[in-house]
């Protein structure tokens, strides 16, 4: 028997006090459980999978599931799409966390999955919530009843699959992305919340202001769960003021704060990070300022904010501003010397001068051509008159040897080898045109033309 809003099931068989016990249950369950869709039609959001003739709802409507792994930020439904898959095919449902669940729950599942086939043919979906917080040996122990049909699994879960649950498993699961939900589905979801008289919040003549409705719409980040929480706590605030209109106000009280969905030890620690080092890469001080503070109000590591910075300093500024390096540098020691929040204006500060800075990537690339001639050339040696002559005998060995010291001669150069004799005599630096770095690249033409080689620009 399946329980619904409870998370487990039963092989008794119903009685009849269980319309009863799932009345009481759904009575003291909080207002997202309350108002959970009962079909697919009822969900708010993910259009992608649930529009007619889409992969996901075929797969549902024709009661033929397969095991999945439904991946997206908290309060997209993914709980809801799980039970609407045991729902829709009259599958028992069975549900786990994997934060509290060990191997001897994932065998007493299969267990009872395998009593239900063998018994009534009745298939069992089991919801895995958080998936990847599973073991290696917990996702071994469930991999056998996934691959030979004795469980449909749905696991759920906010992280990159591909970086936190094993291969085997992945490959034997179809993955279904979830996106947030936008301010207008969530207002959907508000209104339904306010009008149902049975499963909404449940008290008469509570209405919600349109400002309060759009407050909590935007500032909720397409999280259904969290909206629907805070319009809950929103209902009791208003109340115990003596009115039965949410206002802004109330929401305000009931969020305490802007929401901010960040993890970091997941996919946005990753996504934002980037999205950071491309703006101030893409020269836009103000994407590098949101972002920045996005994970400095989230939480963030600011030590490794700071390291980020003093990479992109050389990594993509360079030479074209050398000043930008001392810059990464001295914002990671204020933070070390100050910490925040007072050290926020010194990375404020850095991040906004490496995003307006010129760029130039000309030592990365330099890098790059450097280390495919110290592979391409394992055998190299160190030219004679280039070997190290201080020490005695070396002479007699020929170190330093026709070494030319260039403060002996004009503009303080002189043409000699400096490359190994089995390295093609290639430029490995080539100056970007960008800020300070131009003077480099003039005076390096300027050097070229003088001791007879071929302009490193137009190499």
């Amino acid at each position: 028997m399946l329980w619904p809003h409870t998370g487990w099931s039963s092989g008794m068989q119903d009685d009849l006090f269980a319309p009863h016990r799932r009345a009481r249950l759904s009575a003291v369950a909080p207002l997202p459980a309350r108002i959970r869709p009962a079909t697919l039609d009822e969900v708010v959001g993910q259009r992608h999978l649930l529009q007619k003739g889409s992969a996901f709802r075929s797969m549902v409507e024709e009661g033929r599931p397969v095991s999945m792994i439904l991946w997206g930020p908290p309060g997209t439904g993914k709980t809801t799409l799980a039970r609407l898959v045991a729902s829709e095919t009259a599958a028992a449902f069975e549900q786990l966390s994997a934060v509290s669940a060990g191997v001897k729950d994932v065998r007493e599942v299969l267990q009872r999955a395998r009593q239900r086939l063998e018994t009534d043919e009745r298939r069992t979906v089991l919801f895995l919530d958080e998936i990847h917080r599973f073991t290696k040996s917990q996702q071994d122990a469930l991999l056998p009843g996934v691959e030979d049909g004795t469980v449909i699994l749905v696991g759920a879960t906010t992280e990159n699959p591909f970086f936190e649950v094993n291969s085997p498993l992945i490959s034997r699961c179809t993955l279904f992305r979830l996106e947030s939900l936008t301010p207008a589905e969530v207002s959907e979801l508000i209104q339904r919340a306010v009008s149902d008289p049975e499963r909404g919040i449940g008290k008469p003549g509570v209405e919600i202001s349109p400002e309060a409705a759009a407050a909590l719409a935007d500032r909720t980040g397409g999280d259904a769960r969290l909206a629907l929480n805070a319009l809950e706590m929103a209902t009791h605030v208003a109340a115990g003021r003596g009115s039965g209109l949410i206002e802004t106000a109330d929401i305000e009280e009931s969020l305490q704060r802007r929401i901010i969905r960040y993890d970091k030890s997941g996919d946005q620690h990753y996504d934002i990070i980037s999205a950071f080092i491309k703006s101030m890469r893409g020269s836009d001080p103000d994407g590098a300022m949101f972002w920045l503070h996005t994970m400095l109000g989230a939480g963030e590591d600011p030590e490794f904010i700071a390291r980020r910075m003093i990479i992109f300093a050389s990594e993509d500024v360079g030479l074209a501003d050398p000043a930008a390096l001392s810059l990464a540098v001295g914002a990671f020691h204020a933070l070390q010397f100050v910490g925040l929040p007072e050290a926020s204006f010194a990375l404020s500060q850095s991040a906004i001068y490496l995003a307006t800075a010129p760029k130039s990537n000309s030592v990365t690339r330099a890098m790059g051509r450097a280390r495919e001639a110290v592979e391409g050339n394992p055998g190299a040696q160190v030219p004679a008159h280039l070997r190290d002559a201080h020490y005695p005998g070396a002479g007699k060995l020929g170190h330093g040897a026709g070494y030319r010291y260039p403060h002996d001669y004009e503009g303080h150069i002189v043409q000699q080898r400096y490359l190994p004799d089995v390295v093609e005599d290639v430029a490995l630096y080539i100056p970007d045109t960008e800020g300070h770095e131009s003077e480099i690249a003039d005076r390096l033409a300027a050097w070229d033309d003088r001791l007879g080689r071929p302009n490193r620009l137009e190499r």
